[in-house]
């Protein structure tokens, strides 16, 4: 028997931490989880899963709006926050219940409350001291608010979920996926919505072209875009009208507005874990250091998910648990492969990508060919709204093999999972070519493309 209390003892429910303890249990170890708030981590309560139901609810007003062309007469629409809120609120205790019975009909021992490492192998929780043959750590991360004068006038991600009222006019500050996808989200519900991003274009880190196209198509929607500008400062006027709030921008402009969103990144949550207890070793940017095998500097402790800062997507932390509870009980060597991770961006219209953006192919494999399209999409020739879809596919000359694939448009993650299969597995161009279309489709432009783009 095992001279501590349990085998694992995994601080933090999210869904990196769930799968690694079902998965640690069903190979036999003794597990225990610690959590402090909800079950599923950010994707269930305040990231991907409410993010999406708010999605599809903005999205209803352009379908309002196209369906006119097909012959639908409509009554005026009205939307009410509340009930979108509240409901989504239902599905995301609906889904903590689903987390609990998992981890219980697993065999795995769930305690609610903070764990505190004091040691290589012990862990408090609720005042009682556990000893643990291994510790995994996967708290995840939480927003980051920059320090500035009325920082505390404005609200996160996390806190848009749960509004008590819907703001007339918005702001949301920051040039990454959570920013663009909620300028989506507001301005489909009819809110007058502005982005503001201190660089010359959103999405770094995304194809160049991608980028451009998307807030080409943001722009036309409605969504006022302000490239390269900062607040200097939130005011709070008491005598304006209520939670009126005046930015005073880099520019030395104001605005007016109801409520300022920042969603400018996100920091590892791994303050006040005890962390200084053991040897465990954290990057410049707070996220814990670990190994291709998840191990810490301290050789006892692991961690994986959003708080070692590789690639913060929910079924990558799943996929790192997966491999995490193998090699720990099951005698495995599993390194979890980062390369060719397909990926959407529930902007309006939506990002899907796998692989390379074209700079980065450049850079790594010298000589590429690019394909490329643009095109109104069926459904908007009756439709009547000014919406291109943009695809692209970068290919390798040397070996034909397709290793950048990127689409903004209608479903482009659904069409984007299917392909990453195929790009995953090695497909070549030729493949691409050599497979018949689905017509009338969008997704049958990736298999149609053949001229290439010119230099």
């Amino acid at each position: 028997m095992s001279d501590y209390d349990v085998d694992l003892f995994v601080i933090g429910a999210g869904s990196g931490g769930v799968r690694t303890a079902r998965m640690s249990a069903q190979y036999g170890a003794k597990v225990i989880v610690a959590e402090e708030q909800y079950l599923g981590g950010t994707c269930v309560n305040v990231g991907c899963v409410p993010k999406k139901l708010f999605v599809y609810a903005s999205a209803f007003a352009e379908e309002f709006r196209t369906a006119a062309g097909f012959g639908w007469t409509l009554p005026p629409q009205s939307f009410d926050w509340l009930t979108l809120r509240d409901n989504k609120t239902r599905e995301i205790v609906r889904l903590n219940g689903i987390y609990r019975n998992l981890l219980m009909q697993s065999g795995v021992e769930l305690i609610e409350g903070r764990a505190h490492i004091t040691g290589p192998h012990s862990v408090v929780v609720n005042g009682r001291e556990y000893s643990a043959r291994n510790i995994l750590v996967c708290t995840g991360g939480r927003p980051f608010v920059p320090d500035f004068p009325g920082n505390e006038h404005v609200i996160t991600s996390e806190d848009a979920f749960y509004l008590d009222t819907l703001p007339k006019r918005m702001v949301i500050v920051g040039g990454g996926y959570i920013a663009v996808e909620f300028a989506g989200i507001f301005h489909g519900l009819g809110v007058e919505t502005h982005l503001l991003y201190r660089g010359p274009l959103f999405l770094r880190g995304f194809d160049e072209d991608v980028r451009k196209h998307l807030a080409e198509e943001m722009a036309k929607m409605g969504v006022h875009l302000h490239f390269e500008t900062d607040i200097q400062s939130i005011i709070k006027d008491d005598n304006k009208q209520q939670d009126q709030l005046t930015l005073n921008l880099a520019d030395g402009s104001t605005m007016d507005v109801d409520s300022v969103m920042y969603a400018t990144g996100r920091k590892a949550n791994t303050q006040n874990l005890g962390l200084e207890t053991t040897g465990i070793t954290c990057d410049s940017r707070g996220a814990i250091e670990v190994d291709d095998f998840f191990q810490t500097s301290e050789p006892s402790i692991y961690a994986l998910g959003d708080v070692i800062g590789r690639v913060e997507l929910t079924p990558v932390a799943i996929r790192e648990g997966m491999a995490l509870s193998e090699n720990l009980f099951k005698g495995g060597s599993t390194k979890v492969d980062y390369d060719f991770i397909p990926t959407a961006v529930f902007s309006q219209p939506n990002i899907g990508t796998v692989g390379f953006s074209e700079a980065e192919a450049k850079e790594k494999y010298g000589e590429i060919k690019v394909f490329e399209s643009r095109f109104k999409p069926m459904k908007q020739t009756l439709g009547g709204i000014d919406e291109k879809v943009y695809m692209k596919l970068i290919v390798d000359t040397a070996t034909d093999r397709v290793v950048g694939c990127h689409m903004v448009g209608e479903a482009a993650g659904e069409i984007m999972q299917g392909l990453g299969v195929a790009i995953k597995a090695g497909a070549t161009k030729a493949d691409f070519d050599a497979t018949v279309g689905i017509h009338p489709t969008a997704a049958e432009e990736f298999v149609t493309m053949r001229a290439e783009r010119s230099a």
